[in-house]
């Protein structure tokens, strides 16, 4: 019988139609680090297919031989293709899409272009990570802008009806979500959110690192005006690869603080022109080999099925979730209802970085994430600190068994450390 732990999944809930949806043995056969440990960080930096690794080592090997321009230049059919593949699994023109070295660097780059002055509103969900969190403050001091943290529902998601309100007096106002924050396995009402947009005139970026690759995502759907995601995380591209899509008509008002020779032609002795497309974002120097395996995950997932893959990793997730919380000692610590592949808990008693260690002394991967990842939402919870699991389509029962085992150990003092 299949079993999660000591638990049968029969018991945990019964296997159904999604089960067959993912080629588990062939999705762990194209990935190496999958038989080398149980590898749970997916929402961290997910391990990357073979087809990825090969992608940029055979580029590299290219610049080795004959230089990094001329390289650059004999492949440059496969990097547009990345517009394309990004293009058409977000549901976007490839116009609209621009490359960056990280989704931190293209959530910078917009919202500086966005030019925030004197009087604007900048609303910012409550699962905003650290790094745009501390942007966004800086720009608010820095210009005189107001920073508002939306208002949670019950759930801890975004209240959307006290956004509707706000909204409603039609001030200036850029709302800025994290679609699955980095410290649970929450997921905001991102259509809902774009309904509301839309219909106050607000600009509306979504910040889906966490989402890209782990659900179906389309941007005419969501309507946000932007969004902003990582190769190394759900989609499993490369380190050091991102991704941005901006709305043809948000292009057009759009003048980045620091243009560069990538997205702008310098025309006459004071005066430049803008690139038309998302380009106009862009740096010149980027590490094409990344780009080409971000490209190869990029088609991947496509090929894998966003959709299937959505239901396949939320229904693992769920199991993994309720295998860990009938652990006495253990406490799950996403909110209500949190339904995304991102599992967090804490130890009754341990430390959550000592969680880390005894897991990864029994070759299980997890994190620990710190208040100081997410102040709006762990602190707010008066969390120090929880454990994050977060699942992939290489992950298999014997995963899953490993980890649940594991933990029950830490959780009973049985794992060879002494409890603190």
């Amino acid at each position: 019988m299949d079993s999660i732990g000591a638990a049968p999944v029969t018991a945990l809930g019964a296997r159904t139609e999604i089960d067959t949806e993912i080629d588990v043995a062939a999705e762990r056969a194209r990935t190496v680090g999958a038989g080398l440990s149980h590898h749970f960080n997916a929402a961290g930096a997910a391990l990357p297919s073979h087809g990825v690794i090969a992608a940029v080592v055979e580029h590299l090997r290219l610049e080795e031989r004959y230089g990094g321009y001329e390289a650059a230049a004999a492949v440059r059919e496969r990097s547009d293709d990345v517009y394309a593949a990004a293009a058409e699994l977000l549901g976007a023109n490839p116009h609209e899409i621009a490359l960056f070295d990280s989704a931190s660097t293209g959530l910078r780059v917009l919202m500086d272009a966005l030019r925030a002055m004197s009087g604007t509103r900048i609303v910012a969900s409550s699962t905003t990570y650290v790094s745009h969190a501390m942007h966004l403050m800086t720009i608010a001091r820095g210009h005189d802008a107001d920073l508002v943290v939306a208002p949670v529902d019950a759930q801890r998601r975004l209240d959307v009806d006290a956004l509707d309100a706000l909204l409603a007096d039609g001030r200036p106002t850029i709302v800025t979500v994290s679609h699955i924050p980095t410290s649970s396995g929450l997921i905001e009402p991102a259509e809902r959110i774009g309904e509301i947009t839309r219909r106050h005139g607000a600009t509306y970026l979504l910040d889906a690192t966490q989402s890209v690759g782990h659900l179906k995502v389309d941007v005419g759907a969501i309507g946000c005006d932007a969004l902003v995601t990582t190769g190394r995380k759900f989609l499993r591209g490369p380190r050091g690869t991102g991704l941005a899509y901006v709305h043809e008509s948000l292009i057009e008002r759009l003048k980045p603080t620091a243009p560069d020779v990538r997205g702008a032609q310098w025309v006459t002795q004071s005066g430049w022109e803008l690139s038309p497309d998302a380009r106009r974002f862009e740096s010149w120097e980027s590490a094409v080999a990344a780009r080409l395996g971000l490209g190869v995950a990029v088609r991947e997932a496509i090929a894998r099925s966003p959709e299937s893959t959505e239901r396949w990793l939320r229904a693992r997730a769920g199991l993994l979730r309720s295998a860990l919380a009938d652990i006495p000692g253990v406490m799950i610590t996403d909110p209500e209802g949190a339904a995304s592949a991102i599992v967090t808990f804490v130890v009754d008693g341990v430390e959550c970085g000592a969680v880390v260690e005894r897991l990864a002394a029994r070759n299980v991967r997890v994190v620990s994430v710190p208040a100081t990842h997410g102040q709006w939402d762990l602190g707010v919870r008066k969390l120090s600190s929880v454990v994050r699991a977060s699942v992939h389509v290489y992950n298999d029962d014997n995963d899953l068994g490993a980890l649940v085992d594991a933990v029950r150990l830490v959780a009973a003092g049985r794992d060879g450390e002494a409890r603190g």
